[in-house]
C-alpha cells in the first residue's frame, strides 16, 4: 500500500487520480499509524513553507515522516514536498524544515515573472530509475516562487532554466522529490509517477519506452 499524505495544505485529488491510472494502491490519510504501515510514502504539497510545517506539526505527521525515511521506504516529494524534506527556508521568515535532507529553499533569482507558472524543461544531471524514459528536454509542469539549493550537489538529480538554473529534482536512497509536478505533467508526468510505483512496490518495467523529446505537453 501506498500512502498519499494528506496535512490540510494540497489538493490530492489530482495526485490520487495519477497514481490510481498507473494501477498503484493508494490511499490518501493524514493518520500517523496509516502511514507507518504503508509500503512507500507520497508527500505532495503547495503554499507556503511556514504553513505547511505547522500543520504538519498539528497533525503529528513530522516524527512518522521522519521514521519512514529512516526505515527505508520509498519516499517520493512532489513540488512543496520536496521543499519541506530540507533543513529550512526563507519563505516569508525563517522556518525549520524536516532536515532530512541538507539544504536550505531560498526565492529564485530571476529576471522572469515570479511565481515560475507553466511547462518548462527538465534536464537530467544523472541516471536514476525515477526518470527511466524520460527524455533529456521533457517538459513538466511547475507552480513555485522557491526552489531548493542542496548543500551536496549529489543529491542533484535534474535541473530546470528560469533565467537561473535551479534544482528541480533529487534523489538519495530511498528518497525522491521534484519540484514539478507530475500529476499534472501529462505524459511526461504518468511517467514518472510509474517509475515510482515501480521502484517502490516492485521491480522496474523493462518495456517502458521513452517519451518524445518535449514531452506531453508538446506532443
Amino acid at each position: 500500500m501506498l500512502a498519499i499524505v494528506d496535512y490540510g495544505v494540497s489538493n490530492l485529488r489530482s495526485v490520487h487520480k495519477a497514481f490510481e491510472h498507473v494501477g498503484a494502491d493508494a490511499v490518501v490519510t493524514g493518520d500517523p499509524a496509516v502511514i507507518a504501515r504503508a509500503d512507500a510514502i507520497v508527500f505532495p504539497g503547495q503554499g507556503a513553507f511556514g504553513d505547511a510545517m505547522r500543520h504538519l506539526h498539528r497533525h503529528g505527521l513530522v516524527t512518522p515522516l521522519r521514521e519512514a525515511v529512516a526505515a527505508g521506504k520509498p519516499f517520493f516529494g512532489i513540488c512543496l514536498g520536496l521543499q519541506l524534506l530540507f533543513e529550512a527556508s526563507d519563505e516569508m521568515g525563517q522556518h525549520e524544515g524536516l532536515a532530512i535532507l541538507a539544504g536550505r529553499v531560498e526565492r529564485i533569482e530571476t529576471p522572469y515573472k515570479i511565481p515560475h507558472i507553466g511547462w518548462n524543461q527538465i534536464h537530467p544531471a544523472r541516471a536514476h530509475p525515477l526518470l527511466g524514459g524520460v527524455a533529456p528536454g521533457a517538459y513538466a509542469y511547475f507552480d513555485h516562487s522557491f526552489v531548493v539549493r542542496p548543500r551536496d550537489p549529489a543529491l542533484t538529480l535534474a535541473t530546470t532554466d528560469y533565467g537561473e538554473t535551479f534544482v528541480c529534482a533529487v534523489a538519495h536512497d530511498n528518497v525522491m522529490a521534484v519540484q514539478f509536478h507530475p500529476e499534472k505533467s501529462q505524459t511526461v508526468g504518468l511517467q514518472i509517477v510509474r517509475n515510482f510505483v515501480a521502484l517502490a512496490l516492485g521491480a522496474p518495467d523493462p518495456s517502458l519506452a521513452p517519451l518524445p523529446s518535449r514531452g506531453a505537453a508538446h506532443a
